[in-house]
């Protein structure tokens, strides 16, 4: 990890009264800044020591078509299936691809893979392991010594770098809103892993649409999986016990709904019936579900298709000098798909 004492270049742009902007000019020598402010900037540069590091130099130096890919976890659908649009944009649009995977959703230690990167000359990196536990707290140290364009995927919102997410909670508000317009009154959920930003987000919108629907939240109602459809037997079965009244389920995916709908159908359960279940995904496979799974559809391939678009923008931008790019927060708003699992009876 760097030296937290290092000075950046957010050091130079406070001492000096100006922008990030205006000291990634003065560095670059561009012939838009006036010449006081140029004075101004260097002497504090030159007071303070401050030398651009190696990553902030050169990864931005000349334009090499190529683009890293970052990700973690591409057993699940969902990362698998935002590399898949990754790919195609980025064929799409000429660029080739360098991919790394980490070793655990939690790596902190990036650097080393910086670096790699600047090894082989990428114009951009799109960063598509989601947020999960404080596996962004690198972005402290390293955000102000890197002078590349990166988007990040799947994360909350920071004023400091841009990022392109689905709307999760505007999904979970929608699959739970459905259910209350069926006239369920004891809706349950099953989460995902909870250390995941996106199973967080989901959660939240399942509390917020009960809520406003003048219900109350209790911690008998919920149940936390770990995305796998294994986990979703045992948190229904949980929630089967502690929450008995339970007429509708908001399922914080599809493969923890399959298990859903096999576990209840061998309790007897019917499904929608004495039971509405919805889940959240748009896997292809759940409208093949028995009974055909209700679910929110997320566009990953989408999401990684803009990623790339936007990516190469920045790119572009930078290409002409124009290095005075706000981050952007874009959000893809998913889409309501109800099937048999939770029609009126």
């Amino acid at each position: 990890m760097m030296d937290k004492n290092k000075i950046t270049i957010y050091d130079v742009a406070k001492q000096a009264g100006v922008s990030r902007q205006t000291v990634s000019r003065v560095l670059n020598n561009r012939p838009d800044v006036s010449e006081e402010t140029r004075k101004r900037v260097q002497e504090i540069m030159e007071g303070l020591n401050y030398h651009p590091s190696a990553i902030a130099r050169s990864l931005s130096r000349q334009k090499s078509n190529i683009l890293g890919v970052v990700t973690a976890g591409l057993k699940y659908i969902g990362p698998s299936r935002t590399l898949n649009g990754i790919t195609g944009k980025a064929e799409e649009l000429g660029y080739g691809l360098l991919l790394k995977e980490l070793a655990t959703f939690s790596a902190n230690n990036v650097h080393p893979l910086l670096g790699w990167f600047q090894s082989h000359q990428v114009d951009g990196i799109i960063w598509a392991a989601p947020e999960i536990e404080d596996n962004r707290n690198w972005l402290g140290d390293l955000l102000p010594e890197i002078d590349i364009p990166i988007i990040f995927l799947t994360m909350e919102k920071r004023e400091d770098v841009s990022i392109v997410a689905i709307d999760n909670y505007l999904g979970a508000r929608m699959a739970t809103e459905h259910l209350i317009s069926l006239g369920r009154k004891n809706i349950g959920h099953i989460t995902g892993p909870l250390d995941w930003w996106e199973a967080r987000q989901r959660k939240l919108g399942w509390e917020a649409a009960l809520t406003d629907a003048g219900f109350k939240i209790l911690e008998h109602m919920w149940a936390e999986g770990n995305w796998s459809s294994r986990s979703g037997q045992t948190a229904f079965t949980e929630l089967v016990e502690k929450f008995p009244g339970m007429d509708g389920l908001f399922v914080g995916n599809d493969q923890m709904a399959l298990s859903v709908l096999r576990t209840a159908f061998e309790q007897g359960r019917k499904i929608p019936d004495d039971l509405a279940v919805i889940g959240f995904d748009g896997i292809p496979e759940s409208e093949f579900y028995c009974p055909p799974l209700s679910t929110v559809n997320q566009n990953q391939d989408e999401l990684g298709c803009i990623a790339v678009e936007e990516l190469v923008r920045l790119v572009e931008k930078k290409l002409m000098a124009d290095d005075v790019v706000e981050p952007k927060y874009i959000t893809i708003r998913p889409e309501l798909i109800i099937r048999q699992s939770s029609q009126k009876p």
